[in-house]
């Protein structure tokens, strides 16, 4: 059998596309070679397949798992599918795992769920333990009734044994917290649970159903059963947090070099990495840490009060010393930061702590306050497990401790944010400290060194040498696919509207151009279309100007997008105003006339804040062109500029998904057009764009892009009645 054959045996379909096939071949020789792959292929060529079907047959070949992971949950669903039509054609032994929190029956916390686990285990090995005694005492009981004097004597110390079991057994029962769920899965038969699990692909949605309906944890059983498994598909944070991962693989049995990752949406990775390399200490626990030492009886009290109070007035003395007129007022319930970097030397926040501690040293404090926490979250965990609180307590103290050690410790460190911020609660204003980390490669490249291999999917890779340097890959395999489908069937309109700065989004004869070509957009399309803005307010800006005659939905933040994505599909002649920075502009499919144009309004850069900056500044001094071997400009390059063309280039693709396809894309900013781009100078993006991509882009005047849409879906014969007149 060849190479080809084998993976091909894993191929669901009658026959790959052609690039689908170089793709299988060149990642199958890089899993062989240990090789990184970075993978962009345009959106509906197939990645996923192209990645997965070379990965499970070099993975069963070699002995190793391959995992899945994606932060977005429709792909989910795609991957689901796609191990089930693989799973019929060759079966292969597939778990979809997900958060404890969303598959917990009793609504627990991490840390009950575990002091759960250890009590039920303690439980049932007691039972066990009382069962085994009784078994040998009718053992001996029969022995001495025939006449064995040593059974009759070992018989009276079993007994003796037995009775102080069984009073420790009920002693158990009465007195610790169990789980009636984990209870059954040590005791009753769970050889179904597997047979019915492996059969097909499971959700965990029907996981969790068939658990309920037996009583059994299924979380907990699919820990327990995953050992080995073919194909796992699972979220970002089982691979991206340290802890969170060394478990997993334990779960699995796998040894990270037996591990095969596939990151699908990966452009998504960076900004994953910082929020799982991200850490908080909030005043509450502060708050509460201080209360937890109240009154304690240990001379470690003192000192773990003085310096965590220490750091509690440091706080909040700085948010509210950032306070000008009216700014209290102002804040709101979400988040919202305080800078207090300082590119000289220590932040504001370190500054005020260290003026107001006073003591025999922080560090010293810290470390007694660190023994004090270990020594009370065991005191915790003890008393859950025997049943004298019902519920498990956190230790603030540790909690608090641990923080403000590292923040001590790495606050300093190139590449480390140190911030505050300050939210509205019931209570009043309440502050935080955050450490955030601005270099992904801190989280991304330790991980990829120790994996097997790991194959990085996306439609907006490029620049790879971007990507590589951000994520701390060496030397991968880069393969790039763009546009696999007809040219004569999709249409991208470059459109000369004035571009949308921020400073001139509110000129009413910009509003006036942007609407009337976003207008002929829509009326000339023949179904539905996509409207993409910089902003959820610039869509609620242009949903309220729509007046044409389109039924217009709006995706508003807090709104479930799946719903409106369901609603507005099932329409036949409508408009979602939405937001590039939202769920519909990546990782959603809109198939033949669910979606027939997508308009992208405006360039989306983020909104550029302190924490950017910071970004930007780290990006500067890791890859910038200080000691000339670097790239010119490369904070800003590195941290706005590609991935905001990546946002653009990602809502993009949400149409023309399939060979028999087809549709338009309209770009309403004269950022993107050729024809501008001397005369804009540094704020053009279009060079950003790949170089084939931006060579189908026509440029077009607002007034001419009526015809040019009419004339193209007339060409494609696209109106089920007279098309509208230009």
């Amino acid at each position: 059998m060849s190479q080809t054959d084998g993976h091909r045996r894993y191929f669901p379909y009658e026959e790959p596309y052609e690039h689908q096939a170089e793709a299988m071949e060149r990642i199958r020789e890089a899993l062989v070679e240990e090789r990184d792959v970075l993978f962009e292929g345009a959106c509906g060529t197939g990645k996923t397949l192209a990645s997965l079907v070379p990965a499970l047959e070099y993975g069963r070949a070699s002995g190793k798992t391959v995992l899945i992971t994606t932060n977005v949950h429709q792909q989910t669903r795609q991957f689901i599918e796609e191990a089930r039509a693989i799973t019929e054609q060759e079966p292969i032994r597939t778990v979809v795992f997900r958060g404890k929190a969303s598959m917990c029956h009793v609504d627990v916390g991490y840390e009950e769920c575990q002091a759960l686990r250890d009590t039920t285990k303690e439980l049932v090995e007691a039972e066990a333990d009382v069962a085994e005694l009784k078994a040998r005492e009718q053992e001996l009981l029969e022995a001495s009734r025939e006449g064995d004097e040593e059974a009759t004597k070992a018989r009276g110390a079993v007994l003796e044994e037995l009775e102080e079991r069984q009073t420790g057994l009920e002693a158990l029962r009465e007195e610790r917290n169990t789980c009636s769920y984990y209870y059954n899965n040590l005791t009753a038969d769970t050889d179904a649970f597997y047979s019915w699990l492996y059969e097909d692909v499971r959700t965990p949605d029907e996981i969790y159903e068939y658990a309920e309906e037996h009583g059994l944890c299924g979380y907990e059983l699919l820990k327990e059963g995953m050992e080995g498994v073919d194909l796992v598909v699972c979220n970002y944070h089982h691979l991206l947090d340290p802890m969170i991962r060394e478990q997993f693989f334990r779960w699995l049995g796998r040894d990270p070099e037996d591990i095969i990752a596939v990151f699908d949406e990966a452009h998504n990775v960076p900004d994953a990495a910082r929020d799982h390399a991200r850490r908080t200490l909030g005043e509450r626990t502060l708050d509460a840490a201080i209360e937890e030492l109240e009154g304690l009886d240990d001379a470690r009290a003192g000192p773990a009060r003085n310096v965590l109070g220490a750091f509690r007035e440091a706080l909040i003395d700085t948010y509210e010393a950032s306070f000008g007129f009216g700014d209290r007022e102002a804040v709101d319930e979400e988040w919202s930061d305080v800078p207090i970097d300082s590119e000289t030397g220590r932040d504001d926040l370190s500054v005020a702590f260290l003026e107001a501690y006073t003591g025999q040293g922080f560090e010293t404090d810290l470390d007694l306050a660190l023994a004090l926490g270990e020594e009370l979250d065991r005191r915790y965990e003890r008393a859950y497990k025997e049943g004298e609180s019902t519920t498990r307590t956190e230790c603030q103290t540790l909690t608090a401790a641990a923080f403000v050690e590292r923040w001590m410790e790495t606050g300093t460190d190139p590449g480390t944010y140190p911030v505050a911020g300050v939210r509205r609660t019931d209570t009043g204003v309440v502050g935080r400290a955050e450490l955030y980390t601005c270099l992904p490669r801190r989280v991304t490249a330790p991980l990829f060194e120790e994996l097997h291999a790991t194959v990085l999917m996306s439609a907006t890779l490029r620049p790879f040498d971007v990507t590589e340097d951000v994520l701390g890959l060496e030397d991968p395999l880069t393969m790039t696919y763009g546009e696999q489908f007809p040219e004569d069937r999709r249409r991208t309109y470059a459109v000369e509207t004035p571009a949308l700065f921020a400073s001139r989004r509110d000129d009413p004869a910009v509003q006036e151009t942007v609407g009337d070509a976003l207008e002929d957009t829509v009326r000339f399309t023949p179904g539905n279309t996509l409207a993409f803005f910089p902003s959820y307010a610039e869509a609620e800006r242009y949903y309220h100007r729509f007046s044409g005659d389109a039924t217009p939905y709006l995706d508003e933040p807090g709104t479930r997008a799946e719903e409106l994505r369901r609603t507005f599909v099932a329409d036949d002649d409508a408009v979602c105003f939405t937001s590039l920075w939202g769920t519909l502009a990546e990782g959603v499919s809109f198939d033949d006339d669910d979606a027939r144009s997508v308009v992208v309004v405006g360039v989306p850069y983020p909104h550029l804040d302190d924490r950017i900056g910071a970004v930007q500044r780290a990006y500067e001094g890791a890859f910038g062109d200080d000691d000339g071997d670097g790239e010119e400009d490369a904070g800003w390059r590195y941290a706005v500029e590609i991935p905001t063309v990546r946002k653009t280039r990602q809502a993009l693709g949400r149409v023309i998904r399939s060979p028999s396809d087809f549709g338009v894309r309209v770009l309403l900013d004269e950022r993107y057009t050729g024809s501008r781009r001397a005369e804009l100078d540094e704020y053009s993006v279009q060079p950003s764009l790949p170089p084939e991509e931006r060579s189908e882009h026509v440029d077009v005047a607002p007034e001419k892009l009526r015809f040019a849409m009419a004339n193209f879906y007339t060409d494609m014969d696209a109106w089920d009645g007279e098309p509208p007149a230009p």
